[in-house]
């Protein structure tokens, strides 16, 4: 599997990055971050899927699902590196 989608110039996982920053004004803090990463990497995922070509029949929209799960699950564990990196370096976080 290859996470190297890009949407009109930007990395799939960088607006999903965007976004879970975009939580945090408001009030998202904690392990609701990551949540909130996994859901909208699995939203993106499956929107993302469905632009190329809707889905034919129950294998299509099953993979398309797992595509959305692998992205989410990338970008939760992303953003719990990064949080991990920065309360490491006494940032707040």
């Amino acid at each position: 599997m290859n996470f190297d989608q890009v949407i009109n110039g930007v990395p799939l996982i960088l607006v999903v990055m965007g976004l879970v920053e975009l939580s945090k004004s408001f009030g998202a803090e904690g392990r609701i971050l990551t949540a909130i990463s996994f859901v909208i990497g699995l939203v993106l995922g499956v929107l993302y899927q469905v632009s190329l070509g809707l889905p034919a029949g129950f294998a299509g929209w099953f993979g398309s699902v797992v595509f959305g799960l692998a992205l989410g699950l990338m970008a939760s564990k992303v953003y719990d590196a990064i949080r991990s990196a920065t309360k490491g370096d006494g940032a707040a976080g």
